[in-house]
């Protein structure tokens, strides 16, 4: 990946109006970054250092899915993510997962 399409690369969340419990979230994470999903890590915002990789030994292919879930027994909505792809490149966001069904990554 050149340096232009690194930077080029965008997140998509699809959001659907549900009530759900930050104690125990599902979500699907897509990726459709055109690169493997190496590690992903979500944090409450207020957390100064990242958790487990969600990942742990597997990884996430472009083109396939997985489902998330988040049963961390916090009330906190507001998670950073970070996203470590098979070339280096990282990409960083900050959602609510309260409210997302899904995530995807897009080139």
């Amino acid at each position: 990946m050149t340096t232009l399409h690194k930077s080029a690369l965008t997140l998509s969340l699809i959001f659907f109006a549900a009530t759900t419990s930050a104690q125990d979230v599902n979500f699907l994470l897509t990726n459709q970054s055109g690169y493997t999903l190496m590690e992903f890590y979500a944090s409450p915002e207020d957390v100064s250092l990242w958790e487990e990789d969600i990942l742990g030994n597997d990884v996430l292919e472009s083109g396939y899915e997985l489902n998330i879930i988040i049963a961390d027994d916090r009330s906190q909505c507001i998670y950073d993510m970070r996203m470590v792809f098979d070339d280096g490149d990282e990409l960083l966001d900050t959602v609510n997962i309260c409210e997302m069904s899904g995530y995807t990554i897009y080139p």
